[in-house]
């Protein structure tokens, strides 16, 4: 339930159309499965953690960490969910520019099918940007701004500002159970780098004037201790190790590729998906079912799908096709009380959570990152430049040295599967 902010570098470009639908239908796979097994209320709550966010965007293949992350990511939720919200009970509104000043009409609307107090919500709406926008001004101007409301009332907003003199962009969280007051410290916590002398009278000490000048970022460490979830992302475009916690990565690879954990392979025996497709499920259900302390390392969740600008590496449309299409059959399944897809994903992440306590597996991301990088022409690599050229290179990643193997499982065949190189001599 904690709310926090995120700060991003300002990137230029847009989504191209092969991949924004299919981070739409990815995105409503996830809400509806979440939704139905565990509530709105939990889609809102894993919304309003910007650690989490970033996971869900960076497993949709977006740029691992820039701006266009808040964007894209809303708007293919907004795409994917609104069409189902009388079914889910979610309606997302509002967006960046134009779409952003019809919130209140969209609120309106939400509010006279589910008979909610629509003019209070509105309210909501327009104080939570101008919170973040006027009162607390720490040089980002708030250009994007979705309010995110549940059946029963219940609301997030996910908003972002931008600072174009140091080409950073803050994305701001909001959850409305955690909200006693607009005007005295309505954030569970706001923080970033130190930008000098802010402004922010929406804290308490301000309520008699409202008018103080608060050196916020002097006062933070004090006042919001344990509170923050707070996200600061590089402004370089490429993956590094240290990005990564090599002993999740290495559970995540070791669930999808048959590595010394035969004892749990019935537990995973899904017809027709090799390791690499394995991967991207494994990394898709931590997504769904994982704790937040999982998300402290949202670059690791780019190693499902890749990004669009080749980084760590090209997506693999064919994975993502196999992926979608998995769980579009697991939500099917569940419908007519056979679940045992749904089932497969929830112990796929059950037995990565039992591989990091027994079997301590580091993989090595640069390892990772050559071999997706090497194979990119088998699962229909792409980026915003187009598809993989042939020899597997692309004009935005440069082709490096990788172990040989296909991404379809070795089980039965006497060969080491490939993925197994990835750990370097740990097997």
């Amino acid at each position: 339930m904690r709310s926090g902010t995120a700060d991003l570098p300002l990137h230029n470009g847009r989504v191209p159309r092969w991949l924004s639908e299919r981070m739409a239908r990815l995105g409503r796979e996830v809400v509806r499965i979440l939704v139905e097994e565990q509530g709105a209320d939990a889609f809102l709550s894993r919304l309003s953690d910007p650690f989490w966010f970033q996971s869900l965007g960076c497993v949709m293949g977006m740029d691992w960490h820039s701006s266009g992350i808040t964007t894209s990511v809303m708007g293919a939720l907004k795409r994917g969910v609104n069409p189902l919200s009388h079914e889910l009970g979610i309606y997302i509104c509002g967006g960046r520019g134009r779409y952003s000043r019809a919130t209140p009409d969209e609120i309106i609307d939400i509010s006279h099918k589910e008979g909610l107090d629509g003019d209070e919500l509105v309210r909501s709406s327009r104080l939570s940007a101008k919170v973040d926008n006027t009162c607390l001004q720490d040089g980002f101007q708030i250009y994007l701004h979705n309010f995110i409301l549940t059946r029963e009332g219940r609301w997030a907003v996910v908003q972002q500002g931008m600072n174009k003199e140091n080409a950073m962009a803050r994305r701001y969280h909001w959850h409305s159970p955690k909200i006693k007051s607009f005007v005295l410290d309505p954030q569970a916590a706001v923080s970033g780098r130190n930008q000098g002398q802010l402004v922010n009278l929406s804290d308490r000490r301000s309520e008699d004037a409202h008018k103080a000048i608060l050196d916020f970022s002097r006062q933070s460490t004090s006042v919001q201790t344990g509170e923050l979830r707070q996200l600061l992302m590089p402004s370089r475009h490429d993956v590094r190790p240290e990005d990564v916690n090599p002993e999740r990565l290495g559970a995540v690879l070791a669930a999808a590729g048959e590595t010394g954990v035969s004892s749990f392979q019935d537990l995973l025996m899904i017809q027709g998906l090799g390791p690499r497709t394995m991967r991207s499920l494994a990394l898709v259900s931590e997504v769904i079912y994982g704790t937040p302390c999982r998300f402290d390392d949202p670059a690791r969740f780019s190693f499902a799908h890749g990004g669009k600008d080749g980084h760590p590496f090209l997506v693999p449309l064919k994975v993502y096709d196999e992926t979608l299409a998995f769980l579009q059959r697991s939500v099917t399944k569940s419908r007519v009380d056979e679940s045992e897809k749904r089932d497969s994903l929830k112990r796929l992440h059950s037995l990565q959570i039992r591989i990091e306590s027994l079997e301590n597996l580091r993989a090595d991301p640069e390892k990772v990152m050559a071999w997706d990088r090497q194979h990119s022409s088998e699962f229909g690599g792409r980026t915003v430049g187009g598809p993989v050229r042939p020899g597997g290179r692309s004009r935005f990643v440069h082709r490096t040295a990788a172990s040989d193997g296909g991404h379809r499982s070795s089980r039965g065949t006497g060969k080491k599967d490939p993925q197994l190189e990835l750990f370097g001599d740990q097997i």
